[in-house]
């Protein structure tokens, strides 16, 4: 166990941020979370979690609580962008618990950072700071300190950069970051359980592909609500901002071939917000002397595998428990942590985008053509294949005993 002496300064009160967060704090060490927006209440999304994400929300304590908040998806299934022709993917439910010891869920993300936040504070107090934007970072053999914008400046013993894809910590350790648009917009969008008909209110994750475009959707709140996510391949707009507002209109010319099922939820969402997808490659080191990042500040994941938020979940959980094991030697624990999770994230990142050019493939334009390349890509062999490894990981048992190699540089 940590002695509380030992601060750790986390840039960032996202999921990634506050999972790392509650987990050190349990365990002992005192946690200062650096927030740089006013006040918490994260764009309002949904998310998925499967059986490797929950069970780190589990270790937290928190399974209960998030029972209650969750919708648990019964199963997945592919539909035929402009026949609705519809094949199941597998079953989750009770098989996602019988195979991987957790269920599978879906969630409204304010929610899950609402019950994170109030855990942290009820441990530690003080652990949030609200209008702390870091903005420079400095270091000694013996601790960091970050200066926050303003010009404060704060002392700890390991900062973990957790501030999202634009990471400001990522930035000053290794410079500017090159991002890569995809030639793919994402549109998504909440829409209200009066406006989803009853034919699309099974608990069930949907992925309808097309070529060019695909859209998911998934029930949030035991099904008041429908969260729907649809991208689509065009390259005038190049914008990566989640509170970017758009039109149902736009958002319909986007989808105006695809199937009535798909018009209707469109119809339907309160508000569409529109971004651009920007890829980027997977970083080769995440740590320099007592800094490391965590979460879409070190991986950036596109969002076809629902594994974005569930990294951020598993670095948080690996991460804590590191720095546990190594608490003589905190650089020792940040080393262990990258080892641990810088192959699997990478796969990942690359994962992800392969996906998004099988769910776009042109054969899926051909009603004869796309049956078979469903049938191909989607049978179980290569649906186990995709699934098995990520679902089955355990970041509560991963050994973190081992020092590894201090492999990064000292500043």
């Amino acid at each position: 166990m940590a002695p509380s002496p030992q601060r750790i300064l986390i840039a960032g009160a996202g999921i990634g941020g506050l999972c790392c967060a509650l987990a050190l704090i349990q365990r002992g060490f005192s946690v200062t979370v650096l927030e740089q927006a006013p006040q918490l209440g994260e764009v309002g999304a949904g998310f998925q979690v499967s059986a490797n994400g929950v069970r780190c929300l589990a270790d937290l304590g928190l399974a209960s609580e998030l029972k209650d908040m969750a919708t648990e998806a019964a199963g997945k299934q592919v539909r035929l962008w402009r026949t609705g022709q519809t094949w199941k993917l597998f079953d989750l439910g009770a098989e996602s618990v019988r195979k991987y010891g957790f269920p599978y869920y879906m969630l409204y993300r304010p929610d899950l950072h609402g019950l994170m936040e109030r855990h942290v504070r009820r441990l530690q107090p003080d652990a949030i700071r609200l209008g702390a934007k870091v903005v420079g970072v400095e270091q000694d053999d013996i601790g960091v300190e970050v200066e926050l914008e303003g010009g404060e400046r704060i002392r700890g013993d390991i900062l973990i950069g957790a501030d999202g894809v634009h990471s400001r910590v990522r930035h000053t350790l290794f410079g500017a970051s090159d991002a890569q648009f995809t030639g793919c917009v994402a549109w998504r969008g909440l829409i209200p359980r009066a406006k989803i008909p009853q034919h699309l209110q099974a608990d069930v994750g949907t992925n309808w592909i097309g070529p060019g475009a695909h859209v998911i959707h998934y029930p949030l709140r035991n099904g008041e609500l429908m969260n729907f996510v649809g991208i689509v391949e065009r390259t005038d707009w190049q914008v990566e901002s989640w509170t970017e507002r758009g039109s149902i209109e736009e958002c319909l010319k986007d989808f105006e071939h695809w199937h009535e099922d798909v018009q209707t939820l469109i119809r339907g969402i309160q508000q569409p917000y529109k971004w651009a997808l920007l890829s980027r490659q997977p970083m080769m080191t995440w740590t320099i002397g007592r800094a490391t990042l965590l979460g879409d500040a070190c991986h950036p994941t596109l969002p076809f595998l629902a594994q974005g938020a569930v990294m951020a979940l598993e670095d948080g959980i690996v991460l804590a428990r590191c720095l546990a094991a190594h608490a003589e030697h905190l650089q020792a624990g940040l080393a262990r942590y990258e080892a641990l999770r810088r192959e699997r994230t990478s796969r990942i990142v690359l994962g992800s985008a392969a996906a998004g050019a099988r769910f776009h493939n042109p054969l899926l334009a051909d009603p004869v053509e796309a049956g078979r390349y469903v049938d191909a890509e989607w049978s179980e062999q290569r649906v186990r294949e995709r699934y098995e490894w990520l679902f089955s990981y355990d970041a509560t048992a991963v050994d973190v005993s081992s020092a590894g190699s201090l492999a990064s540089t000292n500043p």
